[in-house]
């Protein structure tokens, strides 16, 4: 995703002022660098004056002719412009002492905040957003605002301040050659004008696709398996150099907006030059001024030619700046609707009871015609129960899993834990009552200790415990190959777990969840990679577990279902039936139905495939439609 900045209507000091509270508490190290780089300029101003006062007495000298005190003015003049620029350099360093460690503060500070941001915003925020986008905000876009801090900022005011003095010096020596340097400088400002408008929209242009391009690097590198198994690395390849050209078109947009901008810089300069040269020496046959001021204002013309120079560079490095602020802030102003209570309610020996009231749920991109995914489930899991969920694919089981965490809020009625509104917890405390397990089996890049204790923040995890949880939990999920790993318990798992196979990651994923001791257990069919015996004792283990602990468990197999104590039938974003395996086999046609999907899946699976002819499929509709008459008399 793309994300064009909603504060282009901010001014570019404006935009800079939102980075106040990051900077403040190094304002004092910002002004002492801009006043030692200050001095710095200043020291380079004072040499021209120096060396005119060389110039006049080696011209009063050479009069006299002492030839002795030539060679004694020419040692004192260097003297003193080597001291000048031994100062100058004292302060150049100090500049640098002065800023460098605190900008890196500063920007320590604005990633550790985004990333904390990043972790507290919904999971709805996460589904809008592209991963390489935020990625290219967390380090190309905070880092290129600390090197402007540290070094941008201070030099576009301090070489805009010398360029100040330095014109006022210029009319030091004659009020002609000071008006010339101003005139000369005015299409220079207008230019600079032009240049902020065209050159800001391509500056935030070209950052979007570098996003755009690292999302291109991220899914293929993530999805090389898939990519090599269809064949597919030109096609990928392929839209890549697309998405690089265009960002290289932009990128030369951009080069050739600063190359024109450059061009008047580098110009005006020298036609000031010129039109200086030619009234100087127009001004020494009239005895408006003498050698030595105009050999002086040429010195002092020459010290400003950097500073004037350099202001191209620093304008385009500020509107960098700039957009880079505007890229950061998109996410500070994205606002977290999932959040802890005002007044929260705790609850010291949860019974695990999870109800869900007319719970309705859409997701942010539905259209308004669309009707809610979920359209008003009412389902009460008593406490230690274990229910499974089944319906059809796209009835809204994953969905509904997502709601008793808050990993999206309901958009109607309520869910409950306890008889309390799940909303009224603090998300600290909801989520240490309820854990979870995906399908879709996510491991970070650590050691297999730290990932299957990730939910025990109140365990030391190295400590005689934590290795007492760490293994009960491995034992229940069947994941004993954890020991055949090259350090055991403390090997690395490569990042997303790719090293391992699907049931590998599966198990451990499961491990996780149970080891996070829950109240209420939520799986998202944790088993679907596993092999049949290994999930004969899973499921065997997992017995255990639940007996004390309520778990909504959604089921994509018959095995599934064995474990659950009763059974929701989700049809179409509402549960529309409630029972054993046993009584809705009696009395839902529907939930046969389901049953009979999910038992050919589990053949297909397995091995044993059945074949089901146009006979049979009548004959099973004719025996559910039977039973269902049966029923209603």
């Amino acid at each position: 995703m793309s994300v064009t900045s909603s504060s282009s209507s901010l001014s570019t000091v404006a935009a800079l002022w939102r980075l106040k509270p990051f900077v403040r508490p190094i304002v004092w190290r910002l002004v002492g660098g801009a006043l030692s780089a200050l001095a710095a300029a200043v020291i380079a101003l004072m040499i021209p004056i120096v060396l005119e006062q060389i110039v006049r007495g080696l011209g009063d000298v050479a009069g006299a002719h002492l030839n002795g005190g030539v060679l004694g003015l020419i040692l004192a003049g260097a003297a003193g412009v080597f001291a000048l620029a031994l100062g100058e350099a004292a302060m150049v360093w100090l500049r640098r002492w002065f800023v460098l460690t605190p900008a890196t503060e500063v920007e320590f500070q604005m990633r550790s905040e985004l990333y904390a941001r990043l972790q507290n915003l919904p999971v709805a925020f996460h589904d809008r957003w592209q991963s390489g986008q935020l990625l290219s905000r967390m380090m190309q876009d905070i880092s290129l605002i600390r090197r402007w801090i540290a070094f941008g900022l201070i030099l576009l005011v301090v070489n805009i301040l010398t360029i100040g003095i330095g014109a006022v010096l210029l009319f030091r020596w004659h009020w002609m050659l000071g008006v010339i340097f101003i005139l000369t400088g005015i299409p220079m400002w207008i230019q600079g004008f032009l240049f902020e408008k065209r050159y800001g929209v391509l500056a935030r242009r070209s950052q979007d696709q570098a996003g755009d391009l690292a999302t291109s690097v991220e899914e293929s590198v993530h999805g090389i398996r898939v990519l090599k198994a269809f064949g597919r690395g030109k096609h990928a390849l392929s839209r890549f150099s697309r998405q690089a050209e265009t960002l290289r078109e932009t990128e030369l947009r951009k080069a050739r907006a600063v190359g024109e901008i450059w061009f008047w810089l580098d110009l005006m300069p020298q036609i000031a030059f010129g039109v200086s040269l030619i009234t100087g020496i127009w001004l020494i046959s009239t005895g408006g001024i003498d050698v030595a001021q105009l050999f002086a204002f040429f010195a002092m013309a020459t010290v400003l030619r950097w500073p004037i120079e350099s202001i191209g560079f620093l304008f385009s490095f500020m509107l960098d700046a700039r957009t880079a602020t505007d890229r950061v802030f998109d996410i500070y102003r994205e606002t977290n609707s999932i959040t802890d209570p005002e007044k929260p309610v705790h609850l010291a020996e949860p019974r695990g009871e999870l109800a869900f009231e007319g719970a309705r749920f859409r997701y942010q991109d539905a259209g308004a015609a669309e009707r809610d995914l979920l359209d008003g489930i009412d389902l009460v899991l008593r406490p230690g129960e274990t229910m499974a969920l089944v319906g059809l694919t796209g009835s809204g089981k994953t969905t509904l899993t997502t709601l008793p965490a808050r990993l999206y809020d309901v958009t109607g009625g309520r869910v409950t834990l306890d008889g309390v509104d799940i909303r009224d917890f603090e998300l600290s405390e909801l989520r240490r009552h309820i854990a979870m397990a995906f399908e879709d089996a996510t491991l970070f890049s650590a050691s297999v200790r730290e990932n299957v204790l990730l939910g025990r923040a109140d365990l030391d995890i190295h400590s005689a415990e934590g290795e007492r949880v760490l293994r009960e939990a491995l034992d229940v999920a069947q994941a004993g190959f954890v020991d055949t790993l090259p350090d055991g318990v403390e090997t690395i798992i490569g990042e997303e777990g790719l090293s391992l196979s699907g049931g590998q990651r599966q198990r451990l994923a499961l491990a996780r969840a149970v080891a996070a001791a829950p109240k209420v257990l939520v799986l998202d069919d944790p088993l679907s990679a596993l092999d049949v015996d290994t999930e004969a004792l899973v499921e065997e283990a997992l017995r255990h577990v639940l007996a004390e602990t309520t778990a909504l468990i959604v089921a994509h197999r018959p095995s599934t279902v064995a474990l659950a104590d009763r059974v929701a039938l989700l049809e179409k974003g509402r549960i529309t039936a409630v029972g054993t395996h046993s009584d809705l086999l009696r009395t839902s046609a529907h939930y046969r139905h389901v049953i009979s999907s999910l038992e050919a899946e589990q053949a297909a699976r397995t091995g044993t495939i059945p074949i089901i002819t146009e006979a049979m499929n009548e004959a099973a509709q004719n025996e559910a439609s039977a039973t269902e008459k049966e029923v209603q008399a």
